[in-house]
């Protein structure tokens, strides 16, 4: 979903997994949970204000550095992680706009049942972006296909154990 709020255009997708909430939380908290879904190779600190390295190939040819702007990892074990990560969703602009990750377990009539490894709840929210027109939305919409296309990787690898990235590489 793209909407228009207050402070510019965000991009907000959800995906439920169904895998245990602590598996699903790792794939954001840490280097080789990053791998299993998003990035080829990581060099993840975990303090806030470190460079986040992801490398798209083995080679570390082709890589992304970010800035750690949040790190709320510390019930990955209860299936729970908030990371924020600065990002550059266009390879032509050196605008950076703050991707969040959030992951929490699913919940019964508001409730998390004890033991449910039925599944978790993962948020991704890009923005904001400028609040114009023209060129600046064409890299929110090609931004939100990246995103969800990541998502959906998420999702194949934990509930049919198959990696996109495989038969489609990015």
């Amino acid at each position: 979903m793209v909407t228009r709020e207050a402070d510019g255009v965000w991009i907000t997708l959800k995906e439920e997994i169904h895998a245990a909430p602590a598996e699903v939380a790792s794939c954001i908290a840490s280097a080789s949970g990053i791998c299993r879904w998003l990035a080829v190779a990581a060099e993840y600190p975990t303090e806030i204000g470190a460079t986040l390295s992801i490398s798209w190939d083995r080679e570390w040819s082709h890589t992304t550095d970010v800035t750690v702007l949040e790190y709320l990892c510390d019930r990955v074990l209860d299936g729970h992680a908030l990371v924020r990560w600065d990002w550059y969703p266009s390879p032509i602009d050196e605008t950076s706009v703050p991707v969040e990750i959030s992951v929490s377990p699913l919940t019964h009539h508001g409730r998390t049942l004890a033991g449910d490894p039925s599944g978790a709840r993962v948020i991704v929210r890009h923005g904001p972006f400028r609040n114009t027109a023209g060129d600046a939305l064409l890299t929110v919409a090609d931004s939100a296909e990246s995103w969800r296309w990541y998502l959906c990787n998420l999702r194949s690898v934990l509930e049919a154990k198959h990696d996109m990235r495989a038969i489609r590489p990015l």
